[in-house]
């Protein structure tokens, strides 16, 4: 058998890991296997992700960190006889997946700490079964109390949703944690629920809330508006670096598991920049497979800069310059902003009421901040993200933006939509008239068609969440994300979804908005990169864009869709540096 350079390569890059394995367990050290200043890809399916169909070539040579050339092997090897060969013996290369949207601080809160949630998750530390029903919820909540509750130290539980687990209470967290602090985080991370020993800990009190619907103080509920309030007073416990760390270490290695060399998180900080900053810079200093985007949080930085926008945007466009790195990129004359609540709380604003009075839909900012705010940023000529789930969410920001547009018409303002759980064809048209685009989360369907169906929405609107062909086929320029934790971090899972439209009970819902698998792979990546004006240095392979790729086992437009979620990630090509996911330690 002939061995290549790049063969070499790989075998003593798997010898130097299993050694470091043998000497320490604490510790990944993630192989690079070739550091040559070219390589010549060849040997496997090869997908560009250009044009509007799947188009493959023969070979891809990186010069460095960029794409240096795209065509035959034969031609390849003329121009570049000195690069260093990596054939790829059948599996699959494409352009590097991208997250477009998800949140460093919530998995460096989640992934360390105690979940139980309604579905499984598998994470770094192992994963954890689901709990779905208040049973199963409260057996494993004893559990963890009684192995992990300390009466000097916080403890966060996340995953609660009442439709799997029951009602929640300060009452019940009194009767079955009374000696220690807890908070249950809701599934949505848009809520909590608080312990007396908590509150004496966060040494908070019913006056600093007064006024505040979204605060049930009596039972120890913070939602939505009430959730943003009370956040500072408990960002040094939530945020506890230490634990902070290991869950920024933990979402690297998940990044690498499911091939992701882009991530984005719209809406930084979450509460406290410089601690928020800091910390994930500390990680990024270690020279992950992958680059991180931040978008400004409109919301947080005009609360953090005295309530004034003007001030606010000050801060934005001095942070690129200020922060800015190898590998953390502050997007310029981009803002994020915040319309309706979760859909995962069933607080999103919907026109048709719920089926019962128990759910409310609520707004993340009151509307006239928000209508301050999208017009504010219009007229500064931003690129404005807007969170937004319910039908009557979403029309609340399509009806402010079209006063806006016919008061300062803009061109190819990029203005996008995040999220929008439910909408309908008239919606669609709407932001298609507007020249709007979409970044969706599908996997709102795969996890709460079923009990939607039965319990909130009902079958007419649980059954046809996420409506992406209604997008797609309108020329939408739609892309897919997680928005870590509200579904994993994961693109062929998010593909596989708006491909099948399947749920976790093995419904299949709206089959009519299944979409095609070159769509679908649009999705997460050069339409990724579209939705953070990135799509002319990544996203697809082309000549002059950066070396950003995937490596899977099996090519996804030549299995059965229903098997895309399955296909094993092998590695990724971050600036031209091939990192394997043998590497990853579970």
């Amino acid at each position: 058998m002939k061995i290549n350079k790049s063969t070499t390569l790989v075998l003593l890059a798997l010898i130097v890991f299993m050694s470091c394995k043998k000497k320490e367990n604490k510790t990944t050290e993630i192989p690079v296997q070739t550091n040559s200043e070219q390589t010549l890809y060849f040997g496997g399916d090869i997908i560009t992700m250009e044009g509007e169909q799947a188009q493959y070539v023969e070979a891809v040579v990186r010069e460095n960190s960029n794409i240096a050339y795209v065509g035959t092997k034969e031609e390849a090897l003329s121009k570049y006889p000195q690069a260093s060969q990596y054939n790829l013996e059948g599996n699959t290369l494409m352009p590097g997946f991208i997250e477009p949207h998800l949140h460093p601080s919530i998995a460096a809160i989640m992934l360390p700490n105690e979940t139980i949630a309604p579905h499984g998750w598998d994470k770094p530390i192992g994963a954890t079964e689901a709990a779905k029903t208040p049973e199963e919820y409260k057996i494993r909540l004893k559990k963890v109390i009684k192995t992990k509750a300390q009466a000097d130290k916080m403890l966060f539980v996340w995953g609660y949703h009442q439709l799997w687990h029951g009602p929640m209470s300060r009452d019940t967290l009194n009767l079955l944690c009374p000696d220690a602090p807890i908070g249950i985080i809701h599934r949505s991370f848009h809520e909590i629920y608080l312990n007396d020993k908590a509150v004496e800990l966060f040494n908070i009190k019913e006056a600093d809330f007064e006024g505040n619907p979204q605060v049930d103080w009596k039972n120890g509920h913070f939602f939505e508006g009430g959730w943003l309030a009370l956040v500072p007073a408990i960002a040094p416990y939530l945020i506890n670096p230490d634990s902070y760390k290991k869950g920024l270490a933990m979402m690297s290695q998940l990044m690498l598991k499911n091939g992701i060399t882009t991530i984005a998180e719209p809406g930084f900080p979450s509460s406290d920049f410089d601690m928020e900053y800091n910390l994930l810079k500390g990680e990024m200093d270690k020279n992950p497979p992958y680059d991180v985007f931040l978008i400004p949080n409109g919301t947080q930085l005009y609360s953090m800069n005295g309530n004034d926008n003007a001030k606010a945007m000050e801060a934005m466009e001095a942070m690129p310059t200020k922060y800015n790195t190898d590998n953390i990129t502050f997007l310029p004359k981009q803002v994020k902003l915040f319309s309706d609540g979760a859909i995962y709380s069933l607080a999103m604003q919907m026109k048709e009421p719920y089926l019962s009075e128990e759910f409310k839909g609520e707004w993340m900012t009151p509307l006239p901040l928000f209508k301050e705010q999208l017009s504010f940023y219009w007229n500064n000529d931003y690129k404005i993200h807007v969170h937004s789930n319910g039908d009557l969410g979403i029309q609340q920001v399509l009806d402010y933006n079209k006063k806006d547009q016919k008061k300062h018409p803009r061109k190819d303002h990029r203005f996008t939509l995040h999220h929008m759980g439910y909408f309908d064809d008239n919606i669609a048209q709407q932001v298609q008239a507007l020249n709007m685009e979409a970044s969706v989360n599908p996997y709102y369907l795969w996890a709460l068609a079923d009990k939607y169906s039965e319990f909130g929405l009902g079958p007419d609107r649980a059954e046809n969440l996420v409506r992406i062909k209604e997008l797609s086929q309108r020329g939408v320029p739609v892309s897919y994300h997680s928005d870590f934790a509200m579904a994993p971090a994961n693109p062929l899972l998010l593909a596989w979804t708006a491909i099948n439209r399947e749920t976790a009970e093995e419904s299949h819902f709206s089959q009519d908005q299944k979409v095609d698998v070159f769509t679908a792979m649009q999705g997460i990546t050069i339409n990724a990169a579209r939705t953070l004006n990135q799509e002319n240095s990544i996203g697809s392979i082309k000549e002059g864009k950066t070396a950003n790729f995937t490596i899977l086992k099996k090519n996804p437009f030549k299995v059965a869709p229903e098997t895309i979620k399955d296909i094993p990630i092998l590695g990724v090509v971050h600036k031209g540096r091939l990192v394997s996911t043998v590497a990853i330690k579970s």
